[in-house]
Order: structure tokens, then sequence, then C-alpha cells
């Protein structure tokens, strides 16, 4: 059966799932309101189910030659004083390596898995839902009905208010500033030291690069008129390798972090995908493996029943809502882990970090 599909957004979330429907059959158009020369900046970390949801989409070889892996996280306090150390490779062991590398050298990896087909400069005016379909307005005033649309234009989504599934994002309450440092120090170990409400996390990404990763609660403050500043200021105490990496940073990006709960991710024949369905603050480095769980989920349930979208639509959330509730609830644990006073905090995670933290990701090791 030919189904005219849109997939609205060509970021992790879009493309992967276009890459999940051309793999079940289909030739989805995806467009992207953003010029093609809006690459995206820093690194990202892929924990074993992300991989696992890559390896499921045929792209865990073109992977293999990009950033490092990750064997194993260090959890320090401030001082630099080891509070507990986990076995990444052994909790994902049988389910995915562990990786940290560009952003830029994901999205190209990915967008060589459709064919580079991308739509740029493209933005959705007007949205029509049907029963069984649902009229597009381009920004050019281009018109065309779809049997399929999915909205995978993140946190911000332009669909997801268009369909009438939810409002904006909820803020979080945290700041968090992205880098990759050149000429820092030398890490083999993704490592993060822990401050009063406030986290430092750095890893290997490859080419002799860090991805630098900080986050401070800050509710009410405004964003910093000089991120590299502001970091330094806040993380200027610290010991362990943060010294040597505050006097590495060149740029710093700075973003706030919020959640996307929704009370349903469909209406009609339009659906969300990724960070417009269910974000969360990036703390257990989820966004992306939920992302490609999501691709492959519809992509096969698409294929089971293509002739019926409103039953794939239903099965689609019904396999993943309750997965996507369970990381947005440990997230929210490990932040509020995070924002007990050190005095408290240090000594406890001495003794149950290790258990604590791997308990967050035990539910992710079977597949999705």
């Amino acid at each position: 059966m030919t189904l005219r599909i849109l997939v609205v957004g060509a970021g992790i979330a879009g493309l992967a799932a276009a890459r999940a429907l051309r793999l079940a059959g289909f030739r989805p158009d995806v467009v992207e309101e953003l010029p093609a020369t809006m690459l995206p900046g820093a690194g990202i970390y892929l924990p074993g189910n992300a991989l696992r949801a890559l390896r499921q989409l045929g792209l865990d070889a073109p992977l293999r030659p990009l950033g490092d892996l990750i064997f194993r996280q260090v959890f320090l306090d401030s001082r630099g004083r080891e509070l507990f150390e986990m076995d990444v490779a052994g909790l994902w062991a049988g389910v995915g390596e562990s990786r940290a590398l560009s952003r830029a050298d994901l999205q190209q990896v990915l967008l060589t898995s459709v064919g580079g087909e991308v739509r740029y400069d493209t933005a959705v005016r007007g949205l029509e839902v049907f029963d069984r379909t649902a009229k597009v307005e381009f920004g050019d005033g281009a018109v065309a009905e779809y049997d399929l649309v999915v909205g995978a234009d993140g946190r911000r989504s332009t669909i997801r208010a268009k369909a009438g599934l939810g409002g904006a994002a909820a803020p979080t309450g945290q700041i968090v500033y992205r880098s990759v440092v050149t000429g820092g120090p030398a890490l083999s170990d993704w490592t993060a030291l822990l401050g009063r409400r406030s986290s430092f996390v750095a890893m290997p990404m490859g080419g002799r690069k860090l991805y630098f990763h900080a986050d401070e609660t800050a509710p009410d403050a405004p964003n910093p008129d000089d991120p590299i500043a502001r970091v330094r200021e806040l993380f200027g105490g610290f010991g362990g390798p943060a010294p040597a990496i505050l006097t590495a940073l060149e740029k710093v990006q700075v973003a706030r972090t919020d959640e996307v709960v929704l009370e349903r991710w469909s209406q009609g024949p339009v659906v969300l995908v990724g960070d417009a369905a269910h974000a969360t603050a990036p703390t257990l480095a989820q966004g992306a493996a939920m992302s490609f769980e999501d691709a492959v989920v519809l992509g096969e349930e698409l294929r089971k029943l293509p002739d019926d979208i409103p039953a794939v639509l239903r099965a689609y959330e019904d396999r993943r809502r309750p997965r996507c509730i369970e990381v947005r609830d440990r997230t929210r644990e490990r932040d509020r882990t995070r924002d007990v006073p050190p005095a408290l905090r240090d000594p406890m995670l001495r003794r149950r970090g290790l258990r604590i933290f791997a308990d967050h990701y035990r539910g992710l090791v079977q597949p999705a």
C-alpha cells in the first residue's frame, strides 16, 4: 500500500523516523523549517539502548568510526574526590555500546540514511486534521494532503500546537551549558563533578576532544550574557579535571531545559515523536535514545497494519508511553538527588550511589 507520509523536522527524531519508515517500505516527505546550513553544535552521549535502536535502524556500522566509546562513568564531589563509579559496559552488556560523539557527525549519518532528501527552509504554516487525512499548508503557500503526519519538530513543536495536542513545554528550572573542548585534560571516562544544585560533566568524544556539559538549577535567573564567564564563576572552585577544562573553554552554548507532558500523542493521522511528545531534562542522556526507539516502534507498527493508521498510532503510543514516563520519572528522581545539599548527598552517594543510579537504567535494558 502506498501511503502519503510527511515528517516535520529533520533533527535527530525526524531523520530517525524517516529512516524507520523507509525500512518499512515507505517514502516519506521530510521538511525542515531551518536552512541546511544550520548544523547542530556540541556533542552528544548515547547510552547502550540508543545504540541498540540505531542497530535496529541499520545505522550502527557508520557510527563505529565516530567519537569515543564510554566504558565507565565516574562521579566525583566538587573537590574531585570519588563518590562512586559505574561500569557502563557491564550495565549495557548485550544491549549496545555507549558512545560520545559530535552531534554534527550523528546528524550526517542520519541524513545519509534517508538519502539526504530533506526540503529545508520549509515551514508548516497550516494544518487541518480530519479522520483519515491531514491537509498541510507550507510556508511557500503549497498545500498537500497526507495519510500520516509525523511531528518531530522538538520541544517547541509547531505540529503539537496546530494539532491541538498540547501547549508550551514546561520549564524545569535548569540552565544547561555545552561546549566541545580542544586541548583539555586527557580523560578516558565520562566524568561528573556534583556541586550545590549544579553538575559539571566531561567525556572523551574522539579526536582528542572533550564534550563538556554542565547545568545549574536557577529557575528565576536570566540567561547569562557571558556564558563562559558564568561557567567559570559557577565551577571555578571545583577540583579534578575542572580547572583544566575551564581554562580550555572557547565557546559555550546556553539553553534552558523543559518538559513536555501530554495526555495523548496523536490526533487523527497526526502523531508526535521524540521531544515533541515527551521531552525531559537531559540528566539521563535519554533524549536521542527515546527518539530512536520511537522511530523503531512506529516503523514496526506501521509495517503490521499499513491500512489502519488509527490502530498503528494507538499501538505505537501504548508501547512507548510507559517507557517514556519511566524515563521522565527517573530523570526527576536523579535531579532531586543532585539538588540535595552536598553535606547530606555526598555521603549517601558514596554508600548507595551505584545502586541508585544504575537502577535508573535497569528498565531500559529490555528492548522497547
